[in-house]
């Protein structure tokens, strides 16, 4: 018998919009879904399921213009997807914007992270160059339902695209490593049809000096030196799903190291899928399907794919273990994959207080955590302005279906805070935001407010899972439920 979702009481509004725009290093695009909220009847969390498509856009080239990414084409771009996609601001509860590879490391990458999150609105987090997010997101947006499937095969999933290859390794959908690699298609830019060089990135550069390939803009490159190229990013990858970190150790491979990729597997080697704009031309092509002709997306894109598919190692897995998307899947982990949504017991005494952006987490603390490690992380909340988040973690953030906390556990860990918070009160518009995975929000804050008697900016939202990460942002309230966000993940 199937279960899936069930509403969290009866008059709840249980549908809401969902929007993921991804800004890469050839392409950009959009994703519109609509999800219901309801409660797992297996974790008993709140949750967003039920993903329908609504609208995808047709993948457009990333605009630059002087070395830097052309604002006014993105404010372009982004009014026509909202039209397309018959989508007012209004109607967007959450949702993710990320800019990536070689468009993160352009010099206006944060100052276009700052404009999306002003066109689009409060409820879609912005981010540049978050290597570890955008590995999570591939994952969760390629396999996770294919991992969750074979639930205990390990799949390491890499994400190629422009400039990078983001590697995550997942068992049962779980995401436990993530790591990036500036190899990707787009390091060398040719005239589209040919292999003259137009340009090539600071990456291509070194790998051509190191390769003693002379090969400059104008000039066309011979079809030799595109194979011992192409062999450097083969290997690359291969290093990255068979764990042969010294690949990566120094000289070139270190060069293109972001973010170390390091997992453990023993007894089993895990299956490999594909997912970004190669890793679509990799399913086309082991699939029988025609591929455009020589450089026709003026990048390596076509030949990288060719040879992936001719790589005993990274070709294993292809014919079994095929992801729903084929490819391009950060920006369907952005929509449906970036906001976690709380119970309805949160501990929101002001709706006013929110939405809060980028609020740096503290600290992860246990929820029975003593006087001293609060008070480490109160002084951190009081050197910033704002305020901050603390996690804290029970059971329950290592296991969905483990041991609730008991009542006599919150009320202890909310009495301590008490303690703490008339030793080191809060100042000004400073907030504090507790993420509890236990449905206890509510009790926790009135415990730690002494019921309301002491005077302080506090939110606790529970029925959160414990993410590792830097920041977070939440969302407005609607009808007691609050989407949080995080980023900045290790």
């Amino acid at each position: 018998m199937a279960c899936h979702l069930t509403t969290p009481r009866k008059n709840a509004v249980h549908q809401v919009k969902l929007i993921g725009l991804d800004f890469g290093s050839t392409t950009s695009s959009a994703i519109v879904a609509r999800a219901s909220m309801g409660r797992s009847c297996i974790t008993g969390r709140m949750k967003l399921g039920h993903p329908e498509i609504l609208y995808r856009s047709f993948p457009v080239f990333t605009p630059f213009a002087d070395g830097v990414i052309d604002e006014s084409r993105i404010r372009r771009y982004m009014d026509q997807w909202l039209s397309e996609s018959d989508t007012r601001l209004e109607d967007i509860f959450a949702g993710g914007t990320i800019i990536t590879g070689l468009a993160a490391l352009r010099s206006n990458a944060q100052a276009l992270a700052r404009l999306v999150s002003r066109r689009i609105g409060e409820a879609v987090i912005a981010t540049a160059d978050d290597p570890s997010l955008e590995s999570w997101l591939a994952f969760m947006g390629s396999c996770s339902v294919l991992s969750r499937f074979h639930c205990d095969t390990p799949i390491i999933n890499l994400d190629i695209g422009g400039g990078t290859t983001n590697p995550a390794i997942g068992l049962n959908g779980n995401v436990q490593s993530t790591g990036c690699y500036y190899v990707g298609a787009r390091h060398f830019r040719f005239e589209p049809g040919s292999y003259r060089l137009q340009e090539e990135s600071e990456f291509g550069r070194q790998l051509l000096t190191h390769l003693a390939i002379p090969l400059h803009a104008g000039e066309v490159l011979c079809p030799q030196d595109r194979d011992r190229i192409l062999d450097f990013y083969i290997k690359a990858l291969e290093a990255m799903v068979m764990g042969t970190y010294n690949f990566f150790d120094q000289g070139i491979g270190r060069i293109h190291e972001q973010v170390r990729f390091e997992w453990s597997c023993p007894g089993m080697m895990p299956v490999v899928t594909f997912s970004g704009g190669v890793g679509e031309l990799i399913y086309q092509h082991a699939a029988g399907e025609t591929l455009p002709g020589t450089t026709y997306f003026g990048d390596l894109g076509i030949d990288l794919a060719r040879r992936v598919v001719a790589s005993p190692v990274l070709a294993a897995g292809l014919g079994e273990f095929v992801p729903e998307n084929r490819g391009r899947a950060t920006v369907y982990g952005l929509a449906l994959h970036s906001t976690d949504i709380s119970g309805t017991t949160l501990y929101l005494p002001d709706t006013d207080m929110l939405p809060l952006r980028d609020l740096p987490i503290l600290a992860r603390l246990p929820l029975n955590a003593d006087s001293e490690e609060w008070l480490r992380a109160l002084e951190l909340l009081h050197k910033g302005s704002c305020g901050g988040c603390v996690q804290l973690i029970s059971e329950l953030s290592w296991d969905p279906n483990g041991k609730p906390s008991s009542l006599a556990e919150i009320k202890a860990a909310g009495q301590r805070l008490t303690a703490v918070l008339k030793e080191r009160p809060l100042t000004g518009k400073q907030t504090l935001v507790l993420v509890i995975s236990d449905n206890a929000g509510k009790t926790l804050g009135s415990y730690a407010t002494n019921w309301g008697q002491l005077p302080l900016r506090l939110i606790v939202i529970d029925e959160i899972p414990d993410r590792h990460a830097h920041f977070v942002n939440i969302g407005r309230c609607l009808n007691n439920i609050v989407p949080v966000s995080f980023y900045g993940m290790n």
